[in-house]
């Protein structure tokens, strides 16, 4: 009998969220006749969720000691061999027995405790999308590297997104590919989950373009928006719905908007529960991504599960992601995106095959194929 540990660490939003949860619900399916689990945590934000799912879980608190390493960060190699003297945070862990702990938020203490550790490394975009300050600023390019660099020396397996993201962690600190583990994202279970939800409920029309993320530079939203600008003549009643927390790309979003008059194609929606996000996809003519970021992401996977038929940028993994399910574009052109608009709005064929294609396509990777190959990792590593 094996013990595996899992340390959640992430605020209950957002894709780390989900990936957690995905995770989570993949240590708890592992056979009870192998394995034994023990889930822990620090953030009051878990206490409700875990109560709620029924989740039996111990509470893991930083201590004065662990939040000062934690801002400081070395040396490391000191933490690793003596934190267990004299730090309870430390200790804690050590003290569950546990054969292999799962880190699922790129979190620093995969490396900095002296535990035998499943690292995350969901991209690393701060090298190849260095233009953008939220990955590349020069603070955060350094963090980054230190980070990646000790998840790649001290981890004993690092669980990536897909072939592309298992090929930049190698080229990049020269990772030892035997301790790499392709492990794709797979859609939230809230997406398979019934509601009631009316669209009256958020006054939106009955015909709309999709586009669900957090307004990051990024994102490129202001592409989207540029692209619009080329189209809006030809197509008077389009519209595009995006949810999510503003941040460094929505004060000039908001400005490019009013500048090109576009105030009545775009809908803004504050704040969607997860419940009702199945809905907003069911009911949206196309989900649009033109990010810049991989390799991988998540929304095309909730659009295919939800019958949305699904174009994104043609960058990193996301064409391996895609494949011949949606449609792809060059994110840095607004014609080539203007163009995709004009075709999923204009071309109802389109739209069903590429519905009919989305949904078969969700069905060949969902939580039990997940669940399965995060058994089969977790035993190469033991």
């Amino acid at each position: 009998m094996k013990k595996i540990g899992l340390y959640l660490d992430s605020p209950l939003r957002g894709g780390t969220f989900q990936y957690n949860q995905a995770i989570l619900d993949a240590v708890l399916d592992l056979p009870d006749n192998q394995f034994e689990y023990q889930i822990a945590y620090t953030s009051d934000l878990w206490d409700d969720y875990l109560k709620k799912e029924n989740i039996s879980a111990v509470r893991i608190n930083r201590t004065y000691v662990s939040r000062l390493w934690f801002q400081i960060r070395s040396p490391l190699i000191f933490w690793r061999n003596y934190s267990k003297f004299f730090d309870l945070f430390t200790k804690s862990f050590i003290e569950q027995n546990c054969d292999l702990w799962i880190f699922p938020s790129q979190d620093i203490w995969s490396y900095s405790l002296p535990i035998n550790s499943i690292s995350t490394v969901h991209d690393l975009m701060h090298r190849y999308e260095k233009n953008f300050p939220e990955a590349g600023s020069k603070k955060e390019y350094l963090f980054r590297e230190i980070h990646y660099e000790r998840t790649c020396k001290y981890s004993k397996g690092i669980l990536v997104d897909s072939e592309l993201g298992k090929q930049q962690l190698v080229e990049s600190y020269n990772a030892n590919e035997s301790k790499i583990f392709i492990l794709p994202f797979i859609a939230p279970k809230y997406i398979f989950e019934e509601n009631d939800v009316d669209l009256a409920d958020y006054d939106l029309p009955k015909k709309y373009i999709f586009y669900p993320a957090q307004f990051w530079e990024h994102k490129n939203h202001k592409g989207l928006v540029n692209a619009v600008s080329l189209i809006i003549n030809k197509l008077p009643d389009l519209k595009v719905v995006l949810v999510g927390a503003p941040n460094n790309g929505y004060k000039e979003l908001i400005q490019l908007i009013g500048k090109m008059n576009l105030q009545n194609v775009f809908i803004f929606l504050d704040h969607v529960p997860d419940k009702h996000m199945s809905t907003l996809y069911k009911n949206a003519r196309a989900l649009i991504m033109p990010t810049f970021f991989g390799p991988t992401n998540i929304p095309p996977l909730e659009a295919f599960a939800t019958g949305c038929p699904v174009a994104v940028s043609n960058v990193y993994a996301m064409p391996e992601q895609v494949g011949e399910t949606g449609l792809l574009f060059d994110p840095r052109s607004p014609e080539d995106i203007a163009n995709t608009i004009h075709n999923l709005w204009t071309d109802d064929n389109l739209v069903k095959r590429l519905s009919e294609k989305g949904i078969k396509k969700s069905t060949k990777w969902r939580k039990d194929h997940f669940n399965s190959e995060l058994l089969n990792i977790v035993n190469q590593l033991l």
